[in-house]
């Protein structure tokens, strides 16, 4: 998937810590930042989780929306929803976390395909168009993605 894309809704089964599901369309005019996660990828745990809910808290959710998707593409006995809602209590994540639907024919889950995510943390950042500007794979500096959300804030839509 390259810059400027539309970005692919998402596919997902569950969601957690919103009162409904949630879609890009209907976040239009907003910045989203996807934060792609397993609850046992020791990179999520270590930084991409911490990373997504620092920028949850710093940045109003008027005008960016993060949310977590857990695309399970191993360990799959492990990684139930009951597990996870264990998971986000004890990480205390406070942004919406969706399960992305498994896929039918493969262990690369339907949205983790999608946006040809390589593996888990994946961070995809979209403007307030709709539009993939950010594709990345691994750990992440906190001033960089901050930097871009600030300059994607700023665009006119």
């Amino acid at each position: 998937m390259s810059s400027l894309d539309t970005a692919p809704e998402l596919d997902v089964t569950q969601w957690f810590n919103t009162p409904e599901p949630m879609t890009l369309g209907a976040l239009r005019g907003k910045v989203v930042l996807l934060h792609a996660f397993q609850m046992l990828c020791p990179g999520c745990v270590r930084s991409g989780i911490p990373q997504a809910q620092r920028i949850a808290a710093i940045f109003p959710a008027s005008e960016v929306a993060v949310i977590g998707i857990h695309t399970v593409f191993e360990h799959h006995e492990a990684m139930t929803p009951v597990a996870l809602a264990a998971f986000i209590h004890e990480y205390r994540l406070t942004f919406p976390v969706a399960v992305d639907r498994p896929a039918g024919d493969g262990p690369i889950p339907s949205t983790m395909a999608a946006y040809g995510m390589r593996g888990t943390p994946s961070l995809v950042l979209i403007d307030r168009a709709g539009r993939v500007r950010r594709h990345s794979f691994g750990a992440e500096d906190d001033l960089k993605v901050g930097a871009e959300i600030g300059l994607l804030m700023a665009e006119p839509m």
